[in-house]
């Protein structure tokens, strides 16, 4: 989607659009529109929408208002996301090649301004690569928005939203596309095309490499698939050169069968955004080197398919990590926490950083605890979970943070290696996170998101339609932006 930005309205506009701040009608539009909107009970709630048709210089004219709720409502920016992601809801399908969208009447600053425009971009965004028999009225046509009357400084905010917005798609992009398409090396490759000119850099290990630092944990979830494991390390060091990184680690299965422990063959297919962790993390680091954040951060990801093949591991084995430690694998679907913990010791030992947050799509048990609403915080350090949990706030990716204590620890403990993949039926999120705790090294600072309802949406949201959400990338984000002024 094209975004411009013009001193005025041209006269051949024939769709027009106005953000509306609750109880604040514009005094110049028709009287047509404002007495239509008061009958329609229009009241501008954050993103509630009225249409109406007028004359304007012997033309008809499209007009829709878009509700951007209170002007000093606590959320504000999220409040002009949703007026800006209905326009694009509405639209997209419309029709309407192009529209004129008036951002005067909210009397907005820069960076509200740039927060409408953010919520339509992203709401416009779908996965449409595979179709091919679409009728026209399913057809995306809104292609060009001018926006006029934006206040001072539009442009530099705009490109820092910008920026968010092509992180949060190319998390998207990659959580959206079949296991076919998406594997551990084709991953790579789309990354390596992503990152291209931003100055970031992409470090790759290959199975060889891992197998000779020890990752017998992460390579044993992969040893069942013809496709061989990576993992791809991005690096984004925009910030001082004494500063030790901040790292993000994410859970890259590309499909999970659930190895020889095999899952029901209903909803499997689901298992494509089992990846939706690394996902987030890739698509956060594109945002922050789009942006030239002024930080250092390192994001890694592991990246594996997990197939049951005659080479698979069985339930049983014993695997050791990089870290030393040994794995009673007694369930070979929870296996995203094998493909991290190696991933996590690497990361400390290759880069010492100050604070580490994981994101996984990990357990069923969260959906359970949780449902498609928030995600699970789990932490060794009360600053850092408040962080995260204010950075969720402020973007919408909600979180909420869960124990961690040497009671559900026992739980995990093997009388043959020193721990085991899984606990008994109960707190199966908690061990989970238990399960990672044991790899963090020195007490560093650590955070454990479990996202598993998060990444994939079953009805839209504001600013996203069904499928693929991007929950995690704008996250991190706005975490690094908070903590490290970057």
């Amino acid at each position: 989607m094209q975004i411009h930005f013009s001193d005025k309205a041209s006269g051949d506009t024939r769709f027009h659009a106005v953000v509306v701040n609750e109880g604040a009608m514009p005094a110049d539009l028709e009287a047509t529109l404002t007495e239509g909107a008061s009958a329609a009970r229009f009241k501008a709630k954050p993103g509630q929408l009225f249409e109406g048709f007028v004359e304007r210089n012997g033309k008809i004219v499209r007009v829709a208002l878009s509700g951007a709720g209170e002007g000093g409502a606590k959320k504000r920016t999220l409040n002009l996301e949703k007026a800006g992601a209905a326009l694009a809801a509405k639209y997209l399908t419309s029709g309407e090649e192009s529209m004129t969208l008036d951002l005067g009447a909210a009397k907005l600053s820069a960076e509200q301004a740039a927060s409408v425009l953010l919520g339509l971009r992203l709401r416009a965004w779908r996965h449409d690569a595979y179709r091919t028999k679409l009728k026209d009225e399913q057809k995306k046509s809104l292609a060009k928005i001018t926006v006029v009357n934006a206040p001072n400084g539009i442009k530099d905010a705009w490109a820092d939203a910008a920026a968010v917005a092509e992180g949060v798609e190319l998390t998207r992009d990659l959580v959206a596309e079949p296991a076919n398409k998406i594997y551990p090396v084709s991953f790579v490759e789309r990354c390596k095309k992503a990152f291209k000119g931003t100055g970031a850099e992409l470090v790759v290990l290959d199975d060889a490499q891992m197998e000779k630092l020890g990752m017998g944990a992460l390579l044993g979830v992969g040893q069942g698939s013809e496709q061989p494991s990576r993992i791809l390390c991005i690096k984004w060091m925009g910030g001082k050169k004494s500063d030790a990184p901040i790292a993000f680690v994410g859970k890259g299965v590309t499909f999970d069968t659930g190895g020889i422990s095999l899952k029901p063959g209903p909803g499997m297919g689901d298992m494509k955004w089992d990846m939706g962790g690394s996902g987030a993390v890739v698509g956060a680091m594109l945002t922050l080197a789009r942006r030239k954040a002024k930080a250092n951060v390192i994001g890694a990801v592991g990246l594996v398919e997990n197939m049951p093949d005659g080479k698979a591991q069985r339930p049983g084995d014993i695997v050791t990590s990089m870290s030393g430690q040994t794995i009673e694998v007694l369930n070979t679907d929870a296996e995203g926490r094998l493909v991290l913990c190696d991933v996590l010791t690497w990361v400390q030992r290759e880069f010492k950083p100050t604070r580490i947050i994981d994101l996984a799509t990990l357990t069923g048990a969260m959906i359970i605890s949780l449902g498609n609403e928030h995600g699970g915080l789990f932490s060794n350090d009360d600053v850092l979970a408040e962080d995260l949990l204010a950075a969720g706030r402020r973007v919408d990716d909600k979180l909420w943070r869960f124990p961690l204590s040497p009671a559900y620890d026992k739980l995990i403990n093997s009388p043959i290696a020193d721990m085991q993949n899984i606990g008994p039926r109960g707190a199966g999120s908690i061990t989970a996170a238990q399960f990672l705790k044991r790899f963090i090294e020195n007490d560093t600072p650590w955070a454990h998101l479990d996202i598993a309802g998060m990444v994939w949406a079953d009805k839209a949201g504001h600013t996203w339609d069904k499928g693929a959400t991007g929950f995690g990338t704008r996250l991190l984000d706005d975490f690094i932006r908070s903590t490290v002024q970057g």
